[in-house]
């Protein structure tokens, strides 16, 4: 099976799929490369290069207790990039994995990646603090922890249909869901909680307001784990030069539940023309149905 080497001598498993332009899959919390199969296999039979890798803790990646920070996920994904010799990447993240892909670009820079994807996003700041009163407070994340703590399992059932947002109509079946859950069960309880710590308390507010790439910003208006207004419709925002497209009724896994869709505005981001010039600035981005 295919492993690279990580920031720090740790291995870590990654798929590799299709010929072309190569698109880079960044998995948030709990969830593996193998998540991303409903755009890795189209996408790379529609002249994509679709990669994707388990974070570290995570799938079939060694199960370390530690680099569980934003600086150590980032030099992963570098060491990923720099393996494969991968240029004119598109990053593509869900979750906290977008903190990994904006920390990559202010830690390594701009020589390998022309485009970003971030979906469902935890970015830009999800903790209430001083200067962000609209936040969650921090006994949230505590009393969530320490429910899962007592029975992760369960937890992750419970919450299943609201990651999907099927009150709202989304048709995800049985099998799917119950699928979902343990994926998010393969990655080790060190890494369940360190991972959600780093994408709930990293402020990345200063960094996103600087991107220097062309940025799709896809979210969910029913996203229970990454709010929209304090996620997708701040970085619509804050991000430079950005496409936003809000997803009615979608929640969390969009991924999943929107699969079609969201295949779609990859291809179409991908395809489009590079800008003469990025825009570095004031955001606001161009809204898209």
């Amino acid at each position: 099976m295919p492993y690279f080497e990580g920031s720090d001598g740790t291995s870590l498993f990654y798929n590799d799929w299709g010929r072309g332009k190569p698109v880079v899959f960044v998995s948030g919390a709990w969830l593996s490369s193998s998540a991303w199969e409903l755009q890795m296999l189209p996408l790379s039979e529609r002249g994509l290069r679709c990669v994707a890798f388990d974070k570290r803790g995570h799938g079939r990646s060694d199960w370390v207790g530690h680099g569980f920070d934003y600086d150590t996920l980032a030099d992963d994904l570098a060491a990923l990039l720099d393996h494969l010799d991968l240029r004119e990447v598109t990053l593509v993240a869900h979750s906290m994995g977008g903190g990994e892909v904006i920390r990559y670009l202010t830690r390594h820079g701009y020589d390998r990646v022309s485009r970003v994807v971030l979906m469902a996003v935890t970015a830009p700041l999800l903790v209430e603090t001083p200067d962000h009163p609209e936040g969650i407070g921090q006994e949230v994340l505590d009393a969530l922890l320490a429910t899962q703590a007592r029975d992760r399992p369960r937890w992750m059932a419970q919450n299943a249909q609201a990651f999907f947002a099927t009150h709202l109509g989304n048709t995800v079946s049985t099998e799917l869901i119950e699928q979902t859950v343990r994926r998010c069960l393969d990655c080790s309880a060190k890494a369940a909680v360190e991972v959600v710590r780093t994408g709930f308390c990293t402020d990345l507010r200063e960094e996103v307001s600087v991107l220097r790439v062309p940025t799709l910003i896809l979210h969910g208006d029913a996203d229970a784990s990454a709010p929209i207004d304090l996620c997708g419709r701040r970085l619509a925002h804050l991000v430079p030069d950005n496409v936003y497209r809000e997803y009615p009724a979608a929640g969390h896994g969009l991924f999943v539940t929107h699969a079609e869709r969201v295949n779609q505005d990859l291809l179409d981001f991908v395809a489009a023309p590079a800008p003469a010039a990025a825009t570095v600035g004031g955001g606001g981005g161009q809204r898209g149905a």
